[in-house]
């Protein structure tokens, strides 16, 4: 007869499900902000060698520095660089909730589902408002 992947035998021979397993657990605010903030750490990360090829492309001269700008000017660049501000704030936001748990403090679980909420609500603040006032600047 073939196991189930998902179940696993316990010491006293019970069937139980794998924990945690995703067919069983209802996704949780806490669990979910843990794994956005890997996933917005991650694309700090391809970012950060983003960054490198746009001021290697300046250096390199004019020709270099507008392909790359062409493609930043797109819409698609333009998109992906909000959602790259968007990620910066969310991880930076996320840090700082961890700072403060780091403290000991904001442990209830008010606490931890009203500072998540904060988290994310900050995190689409500081984005459009970044995007708004360098929409203005230089103007």
């Amino acid at each position: 007869m073939d196991k189930d992947p998902t179940m696993m035998n316990t010491p006293t021979g019970r069937l139980r499900p794998r924990s945690p397993n995703i067919q069983f657990y209802r996704p949780q605010l806490t669990s979910v902000l843990s794994i956005v903030n890997r996933m917005t750490g991650v694309v700090l990360s391809v970012c950060a060698v983003a960054l490198v090829i746009w001021l290697v492309a300046a250096a390199a001269g004019p020709h270099a520095y507008l392909i790359v700008h062409t493609a930043i000017a797109s819409s698609l660049g333009q998109m992906l660089l909000f959602l790259a501000t968007f990620a910066f704030f969310m991880h930076l936001c996320g840090s700082l909730r961890h700072l403060v748990w780091d403290t000991v403090h904001s442990f209830s679980l008010r606490a931890i589902y009203l500072s998540g909420w904060i988290v994310f609500a900050a995190s689409v603040v500081f984005t459009i408002t970044a995007w708004v006032v360098s929409a203005f600047v230089g103007r």
